[in-house]
């Protein structure tokens, strides 16, 4: 039986289990068999992680706060979760291989995944020129010319930051008018920076070690022609990786896990999230690590008021 369960393999799920760990809970972290270490592990130099002045690596980073987890006496297992129980006391967790762990408390914190264009050399070139975050990656591009794609609030925000480094964004849409809200039109287009390419598609990524061109399609005229950038932006969304709790815990009305304020509390006693399944605004990797921080300390909490009450019988 364990005391806490950690599922999840980026900055929250390593975050709590770090926490938990020097609060003497013995976690268990079971991280994905394929994706350990989540979305800085697609990422090349991170700069705005505190502590690191000179920037590191994204694998770096997460190697570091696994090696920090496993040293504080984290346990850690490299498998899929196909399985979450979390409604009885003890929570049981069903692993790839068969096994089934128990808990008397589960974080969950498996992130989310940026919509992709399914393209061929984007995932090749992700951290090389393809990037899905323009706060973490737009000071690479200073006085570069880049292309945003996508038509929503999303969208425009990450071209408007990206005109601070970039000396050229262009915009792609793939119909005529855009989603995102008027104001961040308004804003966008009063900026000389950025330009807009309205019904058009990508269809190519071109370059070998970097991003050189994209290929694009006008969706009214069919007429093709070649795009040179230096990054490509894909601003299309994301998806809260939820699908284990589904039915089990409650969601908001933007498809991430329901918490209690500004804690990390579900709506079942015992079961709390951390990281981008909570938060669909910021998706950062310092912000990520300080909600799986709170998840693990709402977890201690939760084990001392349980303390004194009447051991559970595991059948």
């Amino acid at each position: 039986m364990h005391k806490v369960i950690i599922v999840g393999s980026g900055p929250a799920g390593h975050t709590a289990a770090i926490y938990a760990a020097r609060a003497n809970l013995q976690p268990l972290l079971v991280t994905s068999s394929v994706e350990s270490g989540g979305e800085l592990m697609k990422t090349t130099e991170v700069e705005n992680f505190p502590g690191f002045p000179e920037g590191i690596m994204g694998p770096e980073l997460m190697s570091r706060m696994r090696s920090q987890a496993e040293r504080l006496g984290a346990g850690i297992i490299c498998d899929d979760v196909t399985e979450l129980d979390l409604a009885g006391e003890v929570k049981r967790v069903t692993l790839g291989a068969g096994d089934v762990c128990l808990g008397l408390t589960v974080i969950v914190a498996p992130g989310s995944a940026y919509r992709t264009l399914g393209l061929d050399g984007e995932r090749r070139l992700s951290g090389r020129g393809v990037s899905w975050c323009a706060t973490c990656d737009g000071a690479f591009f200073r006085r570069k010319t880049v292309a945003v794609i996508g038509g929503g609030d999303s969208a425009l925000e990450e071209a408007t930051f990206l005109t601070r480094f970039a000396d050229k964004v262009f915009v792609l849409n793939r119909s005529e008018k855009l989603r995102a809200c008027a104001a961040l039109q308004d804003r966008a287009a009063a900026d000389p920076k950025i330009e807009f390419l309205p019904s058009t598609v990508v269809t190519h990524i071109y370059g070998e070690e970097r991003v050189k061109e994209i290929g694009l399609v006008d969706t009214v005229s069919g007429a093709r022609r070649r795009l040179a950038v230096n990054g490509v932006f894909v601003a299309i969304g994301s998806d809260p990786r939820t699908h284990l709790v589904h039915g089990q815990l409650e969601l908001t009305d933007q498809g991430t896990i329901l918490v209690d304020g500004r804690s990390s509390r579900t709506s079942l006693p015992g079961v709390f999230a951390a990281g981008d399944v909570v938060d669909p605004t910021y998706r950062q990797a310092i912000t990520a690590a300080g909600s799986g921080a709170a998840a693990a300390l709402d977890a201690q909490h939760y084990l001392n008021e349980q303390a004194d009450s009447t051991p559970v019988a595991v059948a």
